[in-house]
């Protein structure tokens, strides 16, 4: 089972990946046959690629090359098949340099963050090869979620199914797998080889852990998880899979759920910098949990020598905020400098005095300091080649509590969807570590400090009572009522609501993030920006 992380659009860097997979399974390994993930070729999701047809035309040039080189061990490939003015997602299964069969995904998800009925036509047939005397039924990610398509696979002789993946992570992931493959196995009584891809896509990041499961539904093997592997099946003649010796069981790996978010988010952060070749990442360090988190997350993504913080601070910046924030630099190893905001800060005052005055200080006056920093973070990024790290996170991009073009402005959000309680977990989780966030930090009243004795409460709710509230709006879908009936006070509840569907247009222009829950603002939750809807 080949877990690789793969690079959407890069067919090439695709291909060697595969060829070199292919050459280690056969001479090394010993292997028969090795199974990649869905859409190995085009990486996952290839989106709109896939309405290109010089796209198309490189797809099945790729596909020509690595069949050509096929030799002396079974390979099944993804790939976006065209045929008669129709696509499928198809694998198919290489054999010394010919394409042997076909398989053509049946249910196609359209969903969540999937639209594939956007691009592919839905297969209808099993797909059975024998490999090493094994009658194999092939699958791909949704099919798995249904009993037909397995179903049909084992009323064609199959005795192993495979089902190839590309099934992207988030908090409730592992225990949906594990239950679904559980219940497709019982209802079919066949083994399954489920292999899934790992990597970071745009928001998408993809954890691997593949898995074998045995005819009961228990799990016998597992692939780690947000690490590339090629993990050794033994399989008998009667289609039993056993637990290799060459592979050890890596089921810690998905046990500690804070584990598993933060190195999503480092693998995502990762991914993003190093395929969209940036040369390194360049945040603001405000002495705050949400700067500092990120400070973190970058440095173990791409190495702190990479890494430049920048504090500026105002009239408005305490004391410890600056002691904490190069305490966090030095800790991590992260060059740092000092850019006080205030001359600048100043001149825009003194430019705009002709239209502020006689007018009380307001919410203007605080954006303008976040826009400064914004402008001295992106002549950063210019002139060095960094990409922006933006600090916000969900709770605040919920309801708003954040500056367009001030610290909304950069090129990707790595905790855009990590809701405040859980940004201070992941602090003391990175602390159990290492140590490098102080714990003053973690502690003390968050504030934006853009203004005097400012701190979040006096803008929002507590976070124990805003986080649940957004939870209840955006990843379930309940309406006023349903969230009032849980418990929390009508006014409060309808005023977040009124604050989430007021700043759409705010979230439309913040950069990519993370995806790590269910209900992901971006590609996930796509409302209209104008909305006469108010829920009741």
């Amino acid at each position: 089972m080949a877990q690789l992380n793969l690079w959407v659009g890069s067919l090439a860097t695709n291909a060697n990946t595969i060829l070199a997979a292919i050459e280690r399974a056969r001479d090394e390994l010993q292997a028969d046959a090795i199974i990649f993930p869905e859409l190995t070729l085009t990486g996952y999701p290839p989106e709109d690629l896939l309405l290109r047809p010089g796209f198309l035309r490189d797809v099945e040039a790729t596909l020509q090359r690595i069949t050509e080189s096929v030799a002396g061990v079974d390979v099944i490939v993804g790939y976006p098949e065209s045929d008669a003015d129709q696509l499928y997602n198809s694998a198919c299964l290489l054999r010394d340099g010919k394409r042997v069969s076909v398989y053509r995904k049946w249910h196609l998800p359209n969903y969540s963050v999937f639209d594939e009925k956007r691009y592919f036509h839905e297969g209808n047939q099993p797909c059975v090869v024998t490999i090493a005397e094994v009658p194999v039924g092939i699958t791909i990610c949704e099919d798995i979620w249904y009993e037909e398509p397995a179903r049909a696979a084992a009323d064609a002789g199959a005795r192993l199914l495979i089902n190839m993946n590309a099934s992207p992570f988030d908090r409730d992931k592992f225990s949906q797998r594990q239950k679904t493959l559980f219940d497709r196995t019982r209802s079919v009584g066949l083994p399954v080889l489920y292999v899934n891809q790992v990597g970071g896509q745009d928001e998408l990041v993809f954890d691997g852990g593949s898995l074998v499961v045995a005819a009961d539904g228990g799990v016998v093997q597992r692939g780690p998880v947000f690490d590339e592997a090629l993990i050794v099946v033994d399989i008998d003649t009667d289609g039993s899979p056993l637990l290799s010796p060459e592979t050890p069981d890596s089921a810690a790996d998905d046990v500690d759920e804070l584990a598993c978010v933060y190195r999503a988010l480092v693998m995502g952060t990762r991914d993003y910098i190093h395929k969209n070749g940036f040369k390194g990442a360049v945040l603001g360090l405000s002495g705050g949990i949400d700067s500092a988190l990120v400070l973190a997350i970058a440095s173990d993504a791409i190495g702190a020598d990479r890494v430049k913080a920048v504090m500026m601070p105002s009239r408005y910046s305490a004391d410890m905020s600056l002691d904490d924030a190069k305490r966090e630099a030095d800790a991590l190893g992260v060059a740092y400098e000092a850019i006080p905001i205030e001359s600048v800060y100043t001149a825009f005052l003194q430019l705009l005095e002709p239209l502020l005055a006689n007018r009380p200080a307001d919410t203007t006056e605080q954006n303008l300091q976040a826009r400064c920093r914004g402008m001295i973070l992106m002549a950063i990024s210019n002139r060095e080649g960094r990409i922006l790290l933006t600090t916000g996170n969900k709770s605040e991009m919920a309801v708003g509590y954040s500056t367009l073009y001030g610290d909304m402005a950069g090129g990707f959000a790595p905790i855009k969807d990590v809701p405040k309680q859980l940004v201070y977990q992941l602090a003391r989780y990175r602390n159990s570590v290492s140590d490098v966030i102080p714990e003053r930090v973690i502690t003390r009243p968050p504030s934006a400090e853009l203004a005097e004795d400012q701190v979040d409460e006096d803008n929002l709710p507590p976070y124990e009572v805003l986080d649940p509230i957004l939870e209840a709006y955006v990843e379930r879908d309940l309406g006023v009522a349903e969230i009032v009936a849980m418990g929390f006070d009508e006014a409060t509840v309808q005023r977040v609501v009124r604050l989430v569907d007021f700043n759409e247009y705010k979230r439309r222009q913040a950069p990519p993030g993370v995806r790590i829950t269910q209900r992901a603002f971006g590609r996930d939750r796509r409302y209209p920006i104008t909305s006469g809807y108010r829920s009741g």
